[in-house]
């Protein structure tokens, strides 16, 4: 079983941990990790595995194999040389990287927000991220949707995480946003992220702890992309 870091710190860069096995196609498993391996819309971390010789190995990405929520597998070159299970590694995380995604995480979060509609899909992007609304009509006040967003983030509100049973969050389906993504369960509980007093949902991604953290926002395209169904974009907002 992997410890995952990052759920109770994702500000740690750093950390060192053991290998449990490695496979032939470039594949590591560790015993801990700050890695966030791919999921719900926001991409796999990168970084490197730092060996005890000194030597780096890059890892491409981070995923769960099989869909296996429970497992994290650290994705390499297939001719890297790895270590050996049982060895002590440091990991260091491309964090310029995580920390965007973490601030585009949470602003898709406040996207939710702004707009109170079904979320059919999103995605998390370094530069520029999307939620999948059912929405029959584009709002007309765009403008304004968009004041709402930038001032959520002005009002610097906190961040935060916790968490519920399974049985409390099948209690409570209001709180899934999400059509087409369920909430992990199955593992005994589920967690949430709360923002301020406007947000409360089911969310395994990484967030920062503020939402003046995230900077100045602005809509981009509103797509049509079915019936009813408008994908909306965001973009951070160029200083």
């Amino acid at each position: 079983m992997t410890e995952f870091i990052f759920r109770s710190d994702s500000y740690l860069k750093t950390c060192t941990a053991s290998v449990l096995e490695t496979s032939a196609d470039g594949g590591v498993e560790l015993d801990r990790t700050i890695f966030y391996a791919a999921s719900g819309g926001q991409p796999g971390d990168t970084g490197t595995i730092e060996r005890e010789d000194g030597q780096s190995i890059a890892v491409t990405s981070t995923i769960h194999p099989d869909g296996d929520k429970t497992r994290i597998v650290h994705l390499t070159a297939s001719d890297a040389i790895l270590p050996e299970p049982g060895q002590t590694v440091t990991l260091k995380l491309d964090w310029d990287r995580r920390y965007r995604l973490m601030r585009m995480h949470t602003a898709l979060h406040l996207l939710s927000v702004v707009f109170p509609y079904p979320v059919t899909g999103g995605a998390v992007g370094e530069d520029k991220g999307r939620l999948d609304f059912d929405m029959e009509a584009v709002p007309t006040d765009l403008a304004a949707i968009e004041a709402q967003l930038n001032g959520f983030v002005d009002a610097d509100l906190p961040v935060s995480a916790e968490w519920i049973s399974d049985e409390e969050m099948a209690a409570q389906p209001e709180l899934v946003k999400t059509m087409k993504v369920k909430p992990p369960s199955g593992q005994g509980r589920v967690r949430l992220i709360r923002i301020g007093d406007i947000d409360l949902q089911p969310c395994g991604g990484t967030h920062v702890a503020r939402t003046g953290e995230i900077g100045r926002l602005s809509l981009g395209k509103i797509e049509k992309k079915g019936k009813i169904n408008r994908r909306v974009s965001l973009l951070f907002a160029e200083r």
